[in-house]
């Protein structure tokens, strides 16, 4: 851990500072989830038991996690597409994290009886289609949300192809005509921010382990000449009882430098939850043994792995934590209790 300290930390602090009730964290896993064998989890596989607008918001202490857009799907009539979203709701308040690549974000959202009304705030992980080519549908049906991402999330970004040749993999034209109309709703995040109250995004994460990579040929020129960094790559988190829940866009910045990070901000508060994409997928073999490594020094009690994180390394992490794994695909949801 660095010595020094983020410019949010305080910001956190506060927030922190300000809840008198620091009880045991329980939390129930939603509509196919696989949940860690203690007392404090209830589980339910319908997914009709999913939470639902018309049933009235949840408690300001429940900050409920549902994922809206993902590559796998679980419920009758829910559709999947590779991206990532997720809705998360605390009361009366609601955010979106990332769009996934189309207006599936609205549609699996309607079918679920979610309102995106309701959002006031979307913040994107990165500046990747996959997880922004839905804002211009999501932000038409809030158009008062402020928007949340890194200045370097509009740049040009390209994927290369085995041939050498490469592909366009970055903000759609209708995502950023939304971004500028937008106008002084948006927030940029280069360093930790407040989304809602006591949700934070880390803004940019410091490469600092040996081992992690951007996890793929990215550039930021058509031909392949200047490497893209991704910079703009950030998480989400907040806190609760039991701990610090992180959600990763794709981690292009290291699932263990951004965990380092988020225990840097939160200044060693235990990490609880885990869930995303992980961008493991064409991650060697070293690596995928630093990372759980790193997962079992953290003791990480529950890891949704999903998006980008690849089959292989899924199953090896479902092999090798088979009583921490939650499912994170379309319609299942995860309430935590502050």
């Amino acid at each position: 851990m660095r010595s020094r300290e983020p410019t949010g930390w305080n910001l956190f602090a506060r927030w922190r500072s300000s809840r008198a009730d620091d009880r045991q964290t329980d939390h129930t896993v939603v509509a196919g989830g696989i949940v860690p064998t203690t007392p404090s989890v209830d589980r339910t596989t319908s997914p009709q038991a999913r939470p639902r607008a018309s049933a009235g918001p949840a408690s300001e202490g429940t900050i409920w996690v549902t994922t809206l857009v993902e590559n796998s799907v679980s419920g009758r009539n829910l559709k999947a597409e590779h991206g990532l979203a997720c809705l998360i709701r605390n009361g009366g308040h609601c955010l979106l994290f990332d769009t996934g690549q189309s207006d599936l974000v609205q549609q699996n959202a309607r079918e679920m009886g979610l309102s995106l009304e309701e959002v006031e705030a979307i913040a994107l992980s990165h500046g990747h289609y996959d997880h922004t080519g839905g804002l211009s549908a999501a932000h038409k049906l809030a158009p008062n949300a402020r928007l949340f991402l890194h200045p370097a999330a509009l740049k040009p970004k390209f994927a290369g192809n085995p041939d050498g040749t490469s592909r366009s993999v970055g903000l759609p034209d209708a995502t950023l005509q939304a971004i500028h109309q937008a106008g002084d709703r948006v927030v940029w995040t280069t360093k930790p921010t407040e989304v809602l109250a006591g949700i934070f995004v880390t803004g940019e994460i410091p490469h600092e382990t040996p081992y992690e990579d951007t996890g793929g040929p990215f550039f930021l020129d058509d031909s392949c000449t200047q490497r893209d960094p991704l910079v703009d790559d950030q998480a989400l988190f907040f806190d609760t009882r039991d701990g610090v829940v992180v959600l990763l866009g794709c981690a292009h910045a290291g699932v263990v430098n951004t965990l380092n990070y988020v225990r840097l901000i939160t200044r060693g508060r235990p990490i609880h939850t885990v869930l995303g994409g992980m961008h493991l997928l064409a991650a060697n073999a070293h690596r995928i043994e630093k990372t759980f490594a790193a997962f079992r020094e953290l003791d990480i009690r529950q890891l949704g792995p999903a998006h980008c994180t690849g089959v292989i390394p899924t199953a090896r992490l479902r092999t090798q934590f088979p009583d921490r794994c939650v499912v994170c695909m379309v319609g299942s949801s995860l309430a935590f209790h502050r």
